[in-house]
């Protein structure tokens, strides 16, 4: 594949298979990534067969040599890599083989072109019959050796009765080439050997420069391929320690990390404590504490401790391959702001060729006219010298049009800016679900945020309690072991604030958990009834009175303080006040959205009076607060704000956003690594710091800004080239290395974002 029309056709050919989804094809991997169809038999030799008669050479890649992924039902097989799935090492050395090949084509090219230059354009020698042969030879090893790569290209997509850039180049270069030879073997005319052999060795030249571009542009998942280390020290049940490959680990091996080490799998601590470096992984720089029963992550590093790690995921199932296949699956991703330069690119080769054709007639059979044209704008724009007769004119002039009309740089503009994009994106610890969600990003206009975890560090304590009195309610003790027992089951950080009260537990059933309100369950030694634990309006909801609460609850919410209550058969029987601190950088986070004319608001399940002091803390208004929200009632108010024209983002931790994250134009979660594999939202954040969303939602607009000005330049290029060239102000050389410098200007502005840095604000 040489350019995105040669990607786009083999993905319709995929796509074209009988039970075939979807598929991705990603022209700077040459990969293809295909899932079928529930339900569907997965058929290989079809998609074979199918690429071939597109007119492309194919091949299944191996699986790779790693333990499959534990999965919890059957996975339809794909060919290439599905979701979740590390990409093929094959797959990642492509950039560095294209690359390779465009080399071979310079070693060849150049040594031939350079002489035929310095022969003709410094000494002279071009009228020299002897050096016409010399010509001829040197020309005659670029069109036959170099010049193979578009020759086959152009054939083969013949037969498939299509045409690409290979068959613009082919058709410049053979008709510079085939004219010469004639004029050679006849002794009259100019001869243009050099035209033809600079033609090919100088888009030789801009497609390797594309392709080591692309290769840097490619890095970060090659970076993240290498994080985890081949061989792990296995611990035996004897004790003894043995050097094993990665790939024979399992899950429940014990491995021992020693400072210095990388970490191969995931896992959790089992003895032992040290400080961890996740800054490859999160974009943390600060290294992490790690005790017992602490996370670890592949491709971490152990920095100072000796650790024995047990192992609970490996190869695909670690958080590390999670996230090499999101980079992955992002760079491949289309974005819509490319079905344009596609259509464009689907008539665009036929219609140059029917301009080179015209072109050529014009300056063959009516040179004098096409002349006074060109002299009258050679005035205002250069004067170039022209071949004397009209049939080498007119060669020249529609080899010119074919060269310089390659459409590599509309190609290009896109999907070169989404994989810098996204790569700079992958080393500040922000995954991009895919090219849609990364120009999403660039039209945000409202930002909402959920406090519990976001905003805040999402580490509450309980910092007051009181114990109601009253026939039937239980001790004080006792309402303490009940709420803790009540809390325990569950994963929200108020309820593993509230499980810290009492390691003692009492004996409930029927358990269970209302999102974004409370828990619920049958307290059986005491008559069998109903205990709820949650928040004061669901509990009033439901019949509870809490009118005795309102002073506990005015002293509690004046400093930030949640309040929950535990009811026993539809009494209040206890008060807890909570504290979860905001995070230290939460204000300056929303004053940068703010400065980038971002609105920002807060949704909270949380009485309103703490909503609102929490809102004071990081500087917003109560306007921009909505408190006691449900999560259907986060989606709502999403909901309303995109009925009033808003572009939203909502920032969430995913445990009960995910109503919100889902209705939201743009879902970002604030996680952690291992939470990759679950989330739903379109941006993940690996390090938990909100301030990597002003950070995300500004490289996404200049992301967008950069695939804006790529495609206003390739179309700009190509709508102002091509007429020069037809009017004979532009050579064949020259043509060939405009469109070189094309490329370079299209891969050189994306390459730009693998430096961006957020603008620094200045504090008010």
């Amino acid at each position: 594949m040489s350019c995105s029309n040669c990607a786009r056709r083999v993905t319709d050919a995929i796509q074209a298979v009988p039970g075939v989804s979807h598929a991705t094809v990603s022209l700077e991997t040459g990969q293809a990534e295909v899932h079928w169809a529930q339900g569907a038999a997965p058929q290989p030799q079809e998609l074979l067969a199918a690429v071939k008669r597109a007119g492309y050479d194919v091949r299944l890649l191996p699986e790779p040599q790693q333990p499959a992924a534990p999965s919890s039902g059957p996975v339809a097989p794909s060919a290439g890599t599905g979701p979740g799935q590390v990409p093929h090492p094959d797959a990642l050395q492509a950039p560095r083989r294209r690359q390779a090949g465009w080399e071979w084509n310079l070693w060849i090219g150049i040594p031939a072109t350079v002489p035929l230059l310095i022969g003709e354009w410094v000494l002279g020698w071009g009228h020299q019959p002897w050096f016409g042969w010399v010509a001829f030879l040197l020309a005659s090893l670029v069109q036959g050796l170099a010049g193979a790569r578009f020759y086959q290209g152009a054939w083969t997509q013949l037969k498939a009765g299509r045409s690409n850039m290979d068959t613009l180049v082919a058709l410049g270069s053979t008709t510079a080439y085939g004219y010469s030879l004639w004029a050679l073997l006849t002794g009259t005319g100019h001869l243009y050997f050099l035209e033809s052999a600079a033609i090919i060795t100088l888009i030789s030249l801009g497609h390797w420069l594309e392709a080591r571009a692309t290769a840097r542009a490619a890095s970060a998942v090659r970076a993240l391929m290498h994080l985890a280390p081949a061989t792990a020290r296995r611990r035996e049940a004897d004790g003894s320690e043995q050097l094993v490959p990665v790939a024979a680990l399992q899950v429940g091996d014990q491995v021992v990390l020693k400072p210095g080490d990388r970490v191969p799998v995931d896992g959790w601590v089992a003895e032992g404590s040290s400080a961890v470096d996740e800054s490859m992984l999160t974009g943390e720089s600060l290294p992490v504490d790690k005790t017992v029963g602490a996370p670890l992550y592949a491709g971490t590093v152990n920095l100072s401790g000796q650790l024995l790690l047990r192992v609970s995921a490996t190869g695909q199932a670690t958080a590390l391959a999670q996230v090499i296949a999101a980079v992955q699956r992002a760079q491949a991703s289309r974005a819509h702001i490319q079905r344009l330069a596609d259509r464009v690119s689907n008539v665009f080769v036929p219609v140059v060729v029917l301009v080179a054709l015209a072109a050529g007639l014009w300056w063959g059979l009516g040179y004098e006219s096409a002349r006074r044209v060109h002299d009258r704008l050679g005035v205002y724009l250069w004067r170039t010298h022209l071949p004397a007769s009209s049939p080498a004119t007119a060669i020249i002039i529609a080899a010119a049009v074919l060269i310089i009309a390659c459409p590599c740089a509309m190609g290009l503009a896109t999907p070169a800016a989404i994989m810098a994009g996204c790569n700079a994106a992958a080393r500040r610890g922000i995954l991009i679900r895919d090219a849609v969600a990364l120009e999403k990003a660039g039209h945000i206009t409202t930002v909402v945020f959920d406090k519990t975890g976001t905003l805040t560090v999402g580490r509450p304590t309980v910092v007051q309690t009181q114990v109601l009195d009253g026939p039937g309610l239980p001790s004080s003790p006792q309402a303490l072991r009940l709420a803790a027992t009540l809390a325990r089951r569950s994963n929200h950080p108020f309820s593993q604030a509230v499980a810290r009260l009492s390691p003692e537990s009492e004996p409930i059933s029927a358990w269970r958990e209302v999102h974004g309100a409370g828990l619920e369950a049958r307290w059986e030694p005491h008559g069998n009834v109903q205990v709820r634990l949650g928040s004061l309006s669901w509990l009033a909801e439901l019949g509870t009175d809490c009118s005795v609460a309102s002073s506990f609850v005015e002293a509690a919410t004046a400093n930030g303080s949640s309040v929950l209550g535990l009811a026993v058969d539809g009494r209040l029987a206890a008060l807890l006040a909570l504290m979860d601190p905001v995070k230290p950088g939460a204000e300056q986070v929303v004053r940068q959205l703010q400065r980038q004319g971002l609105r920002v608001h807060l949704v909270t399940g949380d009485n309103p009076r703490t909503a609102t002091r929490i809102a004071a803390m990081v500087g917003l208004s109560p306007e921009q607060v909505l408190a006691q929200a449900r999560p259907e009632a986060k989606a709502q108010f999403v909901q309303q704000l995109q009925h009033h024209g808003q572009r939203v983002a909502f920032v969430g931790d995913g445990i009960n956003d995910a109503p919100a994250l889902e209705q939201a134009d743009l879902g970002i979660a604030v996680c952690r690594a291992s939470d990759i594999a679950q989330e739903a939202a379109d941006m993940l954040l690996l390090k938990s710091e909100i301030e990597a969303v002003p950070e995300s939602l500004g490289l996404a607009r200049t992301t967008l800004r950069v695939i804006r000005q790529n495609l206003f330049w390739a179309f700009f290029y190509n709508a102002a080239s091509v007429p020069l060239a037809a009017l004979g102000f532009m050579s064949p050389i020259l043509c060939a290395a405009a469109m070189g410098l094309s490329d370079l200007v299209v891969i050189g502005n994306a390459l730009r974002l693998l430096r961006w840095r957020p603008r620094p604000t200045r504090s008010s």
